[in-house]
């Protein structure tokens, strides 16, 4: 009787067990839904236009596909050149942007060209097509492409023979990612990087530069200053033989004081602007403390300077990246005679011209307010590159009020310089 029992009991609670353990569950649940929306890819070439000057040609023909673009011309005589745009669109409603770009010659990747040959396909605006460049959707970009038979080349390099010579342009585009760039076009002379503002300048694509745009930029112990665009006109007089460049072309100038510095220790202006301190001081200490990419955009510019009283000096011509300014490119001088005024004691005053910003506030020796520049806030001299004829001390500068003044070079004044970009 005793082991029946037993296994009785062991029997109930198997049972009872098994029951409490299928009552105990839990469903989860994971429900939404979703929603793919319809897209478009859809990037193409449209609006083909040849340029003026152009040679004539048949225009350049758009396949069904809208996928490739062909011409053909002849080239008879150096100096001729054949140019058109046309527009790369998306229209789709996705991003894209450039995964390969591939230039060839008779079917080689090109790695140089003939020496007749000028070939070149870029943005309109003289950037460089580039890897992943973004095409955003509902966006265009505006393709240039120009074939040239050299103008300025020696009878060596013209070709013997007529040349045919196929030339080919891909660019692919994919879905853009987080690689995408933008490819750099110039858009304000505040916000764009330096490295697209040079390559603006140097292409001749800086129409939206203007004279009087500034831009701040970071001088390292220097501090922060501001650059102006102070002029961006070439006159004929520009290429007279013995002037001065200082106020041709692009050229920037700070529009406020950077530091005080003296122009020569021991207060002498012999060997003018050239032999100075304060040249060796700009183009070394003011000059590393630029940006690379701001220095790599600096060209060498010719600088003529007035000299001092001593006897057999002439005016000075040196080469510079950075240089301070001289009389004549920040004032007119306007009282009709050179026995006063600033023409008669700077001898390079006629070598150089006003600065387009300068003339554009009517900055003259009788109104000169237009002047002014500021050291930490406040009106302050500025050193000028001219020196006094006068005196064997002495070279100019500007005072508080923007007028004219000169002091002797061992006098501690403004550091205001200037250079060019071309």
């Amino acid at each position: 009787m005793q082991r029946r029992y037993l296994f009785t009991v062991l029997v109930l609670l198997l049972l009872g067990i098994s029951l409490g353990y299928a009552l105990l569950t839990t469903n989860l649940n994971i429900v939404g839904t979703t929603v793919v929306k319809d897209n478009k890819w859809d990037i193409y070439f449209d609006n083909v236009q040849v340029s003026s000057g152009s040679v004539t040609a048949s225009t350049p023909a758009i396949d069904t596909a809208k996928t490739t673009v062909s011409y053909s011309v002849t080239l008879n005589l150096p100096g001729d050149y054949f140019e058109f745009t046309v527009d790369a669109k998306n229209a789709g409603t996705i991003d894209g942007m450039i995964s390969a770009v591939s230039s060839k010659l008779n079917g080689t990747e090109i790695t140089t060209l003939p020496n007749y040959l000028e070939y070149s396909v870029t943005y309109s605006d003289g950037i460089a097509i580039q890897n992943n460049h973004l095409l955003e959707a509902g966006k265009t970009e505006t393709y240039k492409v120009r074939v040239g038979y050299k103008k300025d080349i020696s009878a060596t390099d013209l070709p013997s023979t007529e040349q045919t010579l196929n030339l080919t342009f891909s660019v692919t585009y994919v879905q853009a990612d987080e690689n995408a760039i933008k490819p750099g076009h110039p858009e304000s002379f505040e916000t764009d990087s330096w490295d697209t503002i040079v390559n603006a300048i140097k292409t001749g694509n800086a129409s939206v530069y203007n004279v009087g745009d500034t831009k701040e930029v970071d001088m390292g112990t220097f501090g922060t200053h501001t650059l102006r665009i102070a002029n961006t006109s070439t006159p004929n007089e520009c290429s007279t033989e013995g002037f001065s460049q200082t106020a041709c072309g692009f050229v920037l100038e700070f529009a406020d004081i950077i530091t005080t510095h003296n122009m020569h220790s021991t207060s002498t202006n012999v060997g003018g602007w050239s032999a100075s301190e304060m040249r060796t001081y700009v183009n070394t200490d003011i000059y590393n403390s630029l940006p690379t990419e701001l220095k790599n955009g600096i060209i060498d510019t010719t600088v003529v300077s007035g000299h001092g009283i001593t006897a057999g000096e002439t005016n000075f011509t040196s080469t510079d990246k950075l240089y301070l300014l001289s009389t004549h490119e920040v004032w007119e001088d306007v009282d009709g005679n050179t026995s006063s005024g600033i023409d008669r004691y700077d001898t390079a005053y006629a070598n150089t011209r006003q600065l387009d910003y300068y003339k554009g506030l009517n900055v003259t020796t009788s109104s000169y307010s237009g002047a002014i520049k500021q050291l930490n806030g406040s009106n302050s001299y500025w050193w000028l590159r001219s020196a006094s004829s006068s005196r064997a001390s002495n070279f100019y500068d500007v005072d508080s009020s923007g007028n004219w003044t000169n002091r002797s070079a061992g006098s501690t004044s403004g550091v205001s310089p200037a250079f060019r970009i071309v």
